[in-house]
């Protein structure tokens, strides 16, 4: 099977951010078919046009196309629609059997549809946020011709799809309620990297020779995005709180966004900044596992609105894979397998103290600490392994190949 994997912003191990993508292209070539990986490159290089590299046996093509979190809305857009129209050559030109696309931003869906009808293959689309009801529910898209199109173009990304990818249940319901059928519609949730995440010992304390400003004490750690939606900011009242009580609990911010300077400002004016809250630019994806295995317990953070409880964020799996317990702050399904499976701490709807109360209670308790700890091992190895999950996707697009497409 050869495979054009579409993904505008592809990593790497060695780069910062989410390796879903990565990953799971991996265990395709691994699985014996071929991948074109059609991706941007978004940091400074030299290069002005497509360049190709081979990343363990994934033919990455890179587009020069700068793109950082901290970039207003107009640029963030323009980046997008910029990427999209180089693509749609680029998948013209590459024979395949099937193209799987993968959001965001959703206008990837446009050289997809394009490339599968010239082509005369099938589409498969994945959804890893719903958008546009988030951007709408925040307020960002808020002009009517901005919702109108964006509607009309998530529409036409499902309706030329032959199959459709969601990373949670909710994300499915979403895809549902604007009229695509629900037997065509898969949940590939993201994954735990297990053996990324089995730190050797040597190797750890390497790690914490090299890294002697590492905070001592009981962490909690939160590595991603300092985005709007990431509501990173509840760090710093954690801090605060935690500071007032001399808790020898502290917290690790790592990552970058457009609400990084923000944060690292309302800690050093809150008198927290290197005493109960430690923040650090972003690292690269092969450095997270040591970092999580220094913490106490990881957390994810969102801000409150019913389209963001469907995500299914990196953070919450590496966590599982480190066998360490999780926090988040929102409600959805994340929420309910931390319950069901005693693996973190819901502080859902909780105020700053009560969130630092179950910290406290958690981390001084070492057989219910412990307890949650093999709790969330057991999860990433039998619920949320990447080599499962990757072969499911494989079987989606197997079974897509055999579909042929009429137009």
């Amino acid at each position: 099977m050869k495979v054009i994997y579409l993904h505008q912003y592809f990593n790497t191990p060695n780069m910062s951010g989410g390796t879903r993508s990565y990953e799971m292209a991996k265990r395709l070539v691994i699985a014996g078919h071929e991948v074109h990986m059609v991706t941007s490159w978004v940091r400074e290089t030299e290069e002005q046009e497509w360049f190709n590299e081979d990343v363990e046996g994934i033919k990455v093509h890179w587009f020069p196309n700068p793109y950082n979190n901290k970039m207003s809305f107009k640029q963030r857009i323009q980046a997008f629609f910029r990427f999209a129209y180089a693509a749609m050559k680029k998948v013209s030109s590459i024979e395949a059997d099937v193209i799987f696309a993968t959001s965001t931003p959703l206008t990837v869906a446009i050289p997809a549809v394009l490339g599968a009808r010239k082509q005369k293959i099938p589409m498969v689309f994945e959804v890893r946020d719903l958008w546009p009801e988030v951007p709408i529910a925040m307020g960002i898209l808020n002009k009517p011709y901005q919702i109108f199109l964006a509607k009309k173009l998530e529409k036409w990304a499902y309706k030329n799809s032959s199959h459709v990818v969601t990373l949670s249940s909710g994300m499915k319901e979403g895809v549902v309620k604007t009229g695509f059928p629900l037997d065509k519609i898969t949940v590939i949730p993201n994954s735990s990297d297990n053996a990324l995440f089995d730190v050797e010992e040597a190797a750890f304390e390497q790690f914490k020779k090299e890294n002697t400003w590492l905070p001592k004490g009981k962490v909690l750690i939160y590595t991603g995005t300092f985005g709007m939606v990431n509501d990173v900011g509840v760090a710093v009242q954690l801090a605060k709180e935690l500071k007032s009580r001399k808790s020898d609990i502290c917290i690790l911010l790592i990552g970058d966004g457009l609400e990084y300077d923000k944060i690292y400002r309302d800690a050093q004016n809150s008198g927290v900044l290197n005493e109960t809250l430690f923040i650090r630019k972003q690292v690269p994806k092969n450095e997270i596992p040591f970092f999580l295995k220094y913490a106490a317990i990881a957390s994810s953070f969102a801000i409150d609105i019913p389209a963001i409880r469907a995500n299914s964020a990196n953070k919450f799996f590496d966590a599982l894979a480190a066998s360490k317990p999780i926090l988040i702050n929102y409600g959805g399904w994340q929420k309910d397998i931390i319950e069901h499976k005693q693996c973190g701490i819901v502080a859902w709807k909780m105020t700053t103290a009560q969130i630092v109360d179950e910290l406290e209670s958690l981390l001084n308790d070492k057989h219910k600490y412990d307890t949650f700890c093999r709790n969330a091992k057991v999860l990433a190895l039998n619920d949320f392994s990447r080599d499962r999950l990757a072969k499911q996707l494989e079987i989606v697009l197997r079974e897509n190949c055999k579909e042929k497409v009429v137009n």
